[in-house]
């Protein structure tokens, strides 16, 4: 009985939430040449979006342990949903986020995001790849932009710890920011490849700063400890 229902929660979700994420990313075509301001207006209110849709109809509400940075940083943060890519949008203040080069093929939505300052990257694409990403980094934190990056590389069921991309450490110290870890739970009630979701409360854990400059194998010990933080939660 408990699946029935969370099966047509997440049915009443998805036709809401994807029209609506539709009409944003056709309000932003239109707008996005004329005005930076207003693309990040759209980001951010669809981030606002999907979080009302989640707590509406998925019975998801989000629990925030610490406080965020008022400065910019490099946020580290774990991967377990599509969920915390979009809410990123809403609590974080215009922010540069890394992302896989295949996001940037989606029809419309990829031209928006790459102009709004995803920081798209060919992880197949070798070092060439790697220092194009870079020079995009510079570029936002010489602007102030905090810069958002998804530390393992690719959302995993809750509970498994796999290592840091080897391109965060190059990221560290290029930009040359104070690293904020985030741990989350998101797999608990939005698993990567399952349509059906499941009410209850996400948590974000935000660790504490780390400064830049420290060694590569310290700054990944730490990063990697502290966004797994919550993984000891039961389901």
């Amino acid at each position: 009985m408990r699946y029935l229902i969370n099966l047509v929660r997440s049915l009443l979700f998805a036709p809401v939430f994807y029209t609506g994420s539709l009409l944003v990313v056709l309000a932003a075509l239109i707008g996005f040449p004329f005005s930076q301001r207003f693309l990040s207006a759209c980001a951010h209110g669809w981030g606002h979006f999907h979080y009302a849709c989640a707590r509406i109809f998925l019975g998801i509400r989000v629990n925030i342990i610490g406080e965020f940075s008022e400065k910019p940083v490099l946020y580290a943060i774990k991967h377990e949903s599509m969920f915390e890519t979009i809410e990123v949008l809403r609590l974080f203040k215009n922010p540069g986020v890394v992302a896989k080069q295949e996001l940037s093929r989606i029809p419309f939505w990829g031209a928006v995001a790459r102009r709004y300052g995803m920081i798209f990257v060919d992880r197949g694409g070798g070092a060439s790849s790697l220092r194009q990403m870079l020079r995009t980094v510079r570029g936002f934190v010489a602007k102030g932009r905090s810069i958002v990056i998804f530390a393992e590389g690719t959302r995993v069921p809750h509970g498994e710890r796999p290592p840091l991309q080897s391109g965060f450490a190059g990221l560290y110290k290029i930009a040359n920011l104070p690293v904020v870890p985030i741990a989350v739970n998101t797999g608990l009630h939005s698993p990567k490849h399952s349509f059906v979701k499941k009410p209850g409360v996400v948590t974000y854990l935000i660790g504490e700063e780390i400064p830049p400059g420290l060694p590569r194998a310290e700054i990944e010990a730490r990063v990697h400890e502290a966004i797994n933080a919550l993984n000891g939660e039961p389901v």
